[in-house]
């Protein structure tokens, strides 16, 4: 069995009564929706045409929601509904990233993910949702896909279909007839100056240059709800201080695995560091909770297919195994510093790379599916970890030729990083989403902080590593070691950025 829409767009006269009633019906907060009607004009005056599109969850078959979300509060019923519960979500926003469809938001009263649920607790009582019964020009049908004799079967089996991004393959269950594709692609009407009966929000507004409107049409998106970036600068800093931590320890366990006995620097610093920017890390993670007094939700009602989850186990083992490593440093046991750089090369590889399998599953920001961003994390986190063990070495006086192998990590990791950079941003994407986003960084409004922020400086201190791994002054390792977390960090913040500035809707 499989619940489903089918909306003909023929009939509809974008009269919101569709919205007014979900919100009635689910007492939903003033500018906030789970079923809205986006407007696209055509032409030019006076020879304009206007279309309608009513936007909301797709129940998909196979729902990306479900699988990102890490305490199981997204779920689908036996009866295909995608249904959620607000008292396990603990609001970390991963489910609006994993939908291409715009179709989740952070409710403003329970902090709480929320979307349409097909009327779930209408369809138990074997009524209709209530967008369907007041839809004045019966637009809206609904009933089981599964179905031969359901009216809803019959009808699609009749007139050509449509659905919204087919090449995400969720198999959505909201069926469009006679809608165009300037209403289903967001990325074919792009917004006006201003929306009909309101302003758009800003972030419409600083991407309406990011892609261009068909210039035969000129079809525009002249009426459509708000949908900010669910990440801001929490995630993008946690990509910085996750790579300072794994890749400070990463390094150390190389050297210590290649025979050199423990050091301060090895056995005291590198730990050290490795804990304090993964604690770091967990609170930057946590504070992002929208019910940061669920965090331990993760424990206890864990989703296994979630990265979330995992990424959690992940830093949890890694703190488990630096914590260990740097009471044997302090304490001056050799052997057990030794024993524990073998786990932490697995750790600290993990607690980098995790976040790629992460960003696998936020099937929406197609930009963050890149193959090469596991191998990009190490890269990330070996210039990161390095840089900060060169601003240690001096003071802890390290040998010539710790401080060599050191620059000589930190000069190839910057060299892949850069090379990754081609890749990633310069070749050709499989998706417009993936393409538009990474136009938006290399000659967007984002191409200043990357070009400047990001590569030149990025350039800039491989000259620095290679320096000293060339017997430069171990001082000039402090100042490149310093420099060299703006460009890692310039490069997070846009990477983040950039993906969600995509409209999916």
């Amino acid at each position: 069995m499989q619940y489903g829409f089918a909306i003909d767009q023929r009939t509809c006269i974008g009269c919101h009564a569709c919205t007014v009633a979900c919100k009635t019906e689910h007492e939903i907060p003033v500018g906030q929706f789970r079923t809205w009607v986006k407007y696209v004009d055509k032409g030019e005056y006076p020879s304009t045409t206007r279309e309608f599109g009513v936007m909301r969850c797709n129940h998909c078959t196979d729902a990306p929601c479900i699988s990102i979300c890490p305490t199981n509060a997204l779920f689908k019923r036996d009866d295909g509904i995608v249904d959620f519960d607000k008292d396990r979500c603990i609001g970390c926003k991963s489910c609006m990233q994993a939908c291409p469809y715009d179709a989740l938001y952070i409710d403003e009263e329970t902090h709480t993910a929320a979307k349409c649920n097909f009327c779930a607790h209408r369809i138990d009582q074997g009524l209709e949702p209530a967008c369907v019964v007041v839809c004045p020009t019966e637009s809206i049908w609904v009933g089981d896909l599964d179905d031969a004799e359901s009216g809803i079967r019959k009808f699609l089996s009749i007139e050509p279909v449509q659905t919204r991004t087919p090449e995400q393959k969720t198999g959505p269950n909201v069926f469009y007839v006679g809608a165009s594709e300037s209403v289903l692609n967001p990325l074919a009407a792009p917004v006006d100056d201003t929306y009909i009966w309101a302003d758009p929000d800003p972030q419409r507004i600083e991407n309406q240059n990011d892609f261009a409107a068909d210039p035969v049409t000129r079809a525009r998106t002249t009426l459509n709800t708000a949908h900010p970036r669910p990440w801001g600068w929490k995630v993008w800093s946690y990509l910085w201080t996750k790579s300072v931590a794994a890749g400070a320890v990463l390094v150390a366990a190389f050297l210590l695995v290649v025979d050199q006995s423990p050091t301060d620097l090895t056995g005291i610093v590198a730990p050290l560091v490795g804990a304090v920017f993964a604690a770091v890390t967990a609170v930057l993670l946590i504070s992002d909770l929208k019910r940061p007094e669920r965090f331990y939700y993760l424990l206890t009602k864990p989703n296994p297919t979630s990265w979330l989850v995992w990424g959690g186990v992940i830093l949890g083992v890694f703190a488990g195994v630096v914590g260990l490593w740097f009471l044997g440093g302090v304490f001056g046991a050799d052997a057990l510093v030794e024993a524990m750089a073998w786990p932490a090369i697995p750790a600290a590889v993990l607690t980098a790379g995790y976040t790629a399998f992460l960003f696998g599953q936020a099937e929406g920001r197609d930009l963050w599916q890149s193959p090469v961003l596991f191998w990009h994390l190490q890269a990330q986190a070996l210039m990161a970890g390095a840089g900060a063990l060169l601003v240690a070495a001096p003071f802890v006086d390290a040998s010539d030729a710790t401080v060599t192998a050191i620059a000589i990590t930190f000069t190839v990791a910057t060299a892949a990083h850069l090379l990754m950079l081609l890749v990633e941003l310069g070749g050709k994407h499989s998706t417009r989403n993936a393409e538009v986003a990474a136009h938006i960084i290399v000659r967007g409004r984002y191409a200043k902080t990357f070009w400047y922020g990001s590569v030149l400086l990025s350039l800039v201190v491989l000259a620095g590593g290679l320096a000293v791994s060339m017997g430069a002054s171990a001082w000039l390792g402090v100042v490149v070691g310093v420099v060299v977390q703006v460009p890692l960090l310039a490069y997070e913040s846009v990477f983040v950025k950039a993906a969600q500035d995509v409209p999916l809707s």
